[in-house]
């Protein structure tokens, strides 16, 4: 299996930012990905509720997700995006879509954990205040096998990624929007540790750069293996990062160390 992940940086214009992110993911098809993941709010990066309300509608209405399925139908990948921002019923969710060969959603994960956190005097992010929190955790069944979905602030709590894996999830998608400042302190060691507690995939595309908005975002996309080695990593810019995989390894660890059988 090949995986691959994409990194860009996303602003509030829609057709913009589907220019780049179908531009990426033909990229990565060209290399041959079988399966390949964007980061969060791919679709849109906006906190202006009263406007995202206003221009936004449903996931099966969304323009953003039509054009990202005919890719998808049209050379037969297994494509997840990251992540959109769709308004069911005047709610706002933060919402990863995930679509099979055949351009239909196979499944989608609502953003449990909201990023509500206070780091300093200027810099206080309430996610809360925009969207409102999913409530299931999901996991997707794939050819290779199946997968965990979380996005972003989802990452700091294990909990929900031991669920996936006692659900059989051998691959964790995170993807992420991650900021500049936390990213340098914790984004690797994170998600490091999600793998090899799990033992299991860990695919993280992510944001890279300077939103609009002023807001910095740290980038590394990465995909790592199951014992916690970085396979891939992009560190800086706009680009594609592809990794084939023994999809056979997760089990190999789990059969040594039988960690996920106790709570």
């Amino acid at each position: 299996m090949k995986v691959a992940c994409v990194q860009v940086l996303t602003n509030d214009n829609i057709k913009q930012n589907l220019t780049k992110i179908k531009k990426l993911i033909l990229r990565a098809i060209k290399q041959k990905a079988d399966f390949i993941i964007t980061p969060e709010v791919s679709s849109i990066f906006s906190f202006d509720k009263k406007s995202l309300k206003q221009r936004l509608t449903s996931m099966q209405k969304d323009f953003f997700v039509k054009e990202i399925k005919a890719i998808s139908r049209k050379y037969k990948k297994w494509i997840l995006i990251g992540s959109i921002t769709s308004k069911e019923k005047g709610r706002l969710f933060n919402r990863s879509v995930l679509l099979d060969p055949k351009g239909r959603v196979n499944t989608y994960y609502d953003k449990i954990h909201m990023f509500d956190v206070k780091l300093n005097k200027k810099e206080t992010y309430a996610e809360s205040k925009t969207f409102t929190a999913g409530k299931k955790i999901k996991v997707a069944n794939l050819p290779w096998g199946k997968l965990g979905l979380s996005i972003c602030y989802d990452l700091r709590f294990p909990n929900h990624y031991r669920t996936m894996a006692k659900r059989g999830a051998k691959f964790l998608a995170v993807p992420s929007n991650f900021l500049l400042n936390t990213g340098k302190r914790h984004w690797h060691s994170l998600l490091r540790a999600r793998a090899i507690e799990n033992f299991s995939y860990v695919f993280a595309p992510a944001q890279y750069g300077t939103h609009d908005n002023g807001i910095k975002v740290f980038g590394h996309s990465l995909i790592i293996s199951p014992d916690g080695k970085i396979l891939k990593e992009l560190k800086k810019g706009e680009g594609v990062i592809v990794q084939k995989i023994d999809v056979k390894l997760p089990q190999l660890l789990r059969n040594k160390i039988p960690s996920l059988n106790k709570n």
